[in-house]
């Protein structure tokens, strides 16, 4: 910095000191904490340190996977029964953040040519919580996809159940659990794809149901929370405790594939279960 000859500042050199630098230029990987310049995340928005993936929206995400999609039941929404002014705020602002009706968008697509049953959660939807809504429409495109004949993709995250609606919540892992089941029976392929973070009844049910389960690098996967765990036990787990490489070293996960490779590793799949090369 240039300065004058008491050694301070010039006004200049203080004018442009004091600039506002922009938000969002520098980004804090939440995996291994380097500080990245945005355009160094790319295209797919991963860490070049590490190779974690920050957090995509479900539209988002879909435009990076699929070649065309046609979403489906786009109008089913909260039940109206469910009059609480808290929770009704709760959805109203998520839906105007997200412009989705629910936390999961639902459909049928392409990738790489390849036909597909296609649900990607999304987590500014209060967590991509699992409600009544999320289930119904899990559930209705397991079954259209199996009298389709054709192979499911779930991208999951989740903070788990959504307890605003109770015992209701929870009835949808097995409503959900029960078409993957007949989706299975009908000889169909089901690729669960965890992102982060998945935890909860996503977890314990059609998250982990899959005929192949993948995961992003570093995901966070689990049931009860961290800080849950540790003021239940009274101890502090392990700094890998719930992370996608940790569950792929003992036996949880199929494979981890980082998010500009998963495109083409989900098409090789899809044609070997096709009866393709």
């Amino acid at each position: 910095m240039k300065t004058n000859k008491f050694n301070t500042p010039t006004t200049k050199e203080l004018e442009l000191r004091n600039q506002k630098i922009p938000d969002g230029l520098w980004i804090k990987c939440k995996s291994c904490g380097e500080n990245i310049y945005y355009k160094d995340l790319g295209k797919f928005k991963e860490c070049p340190n590490c190779s974690y993936g920050m957090r995509l929206g479900a539209k988002e995400r879909i435009e990076m996977i699929c070649d065309d999609f046609e979403q489906i039941n786009s109008d089913i929404t909260v039940p109206s029964r469910f009059d609480d002014d808290k929770y009704q705020n709760k959805i109203k602002k998520a839906k105007d953040v997200t412009g989705l009706n629910e936390s999961v968008i639902t459909g049928f697509g392409k990738i790489n040519g390849h036909k597909v049953g296609l649900a990607v959660m999304d987590s500014r939807f209060i967590m991509a919580s699992l409600g009544i809504a999320t289930g119904e429409l899990l559930a209705k495109l397991f079954e259209g996809a199996t009298e389709k004949q054709l192979p499911v993709i779930v991208f999951t995250a989740s903070g788990g159940a959504r307890m605003q609606e109770g015992i209701n919540s929870l009835m949808q892992m097995a409503k959900v659990s029960e078409a993957i089941n007949e989706h299975s029976k009908a000889g169909l392929l089901y690729i669960s794809l965890i992102t982060d973070p998945t935890f909860g009844g996503v977890t314990a049910s059609f998250a982990m149901q899959g005929d192949i389960i993948i995961s992003e690098p570093k995901a966070s996967i689990g049931f009860a929370g961290r800080r849950v765990i540790e003021n239940t036990i009274q101890q502090r787990p392990p700094e890998d405790f719930q992370q996608a490489e940790t569950l792929l070293k003992n036996g949880f996960l199929d494979a981890i594939i980082k998010r500009s490779n998963l495109k083409s590793e989900l098409s090789k799949i899809l044609a070997i279960h096709e009866g393709g090369a």
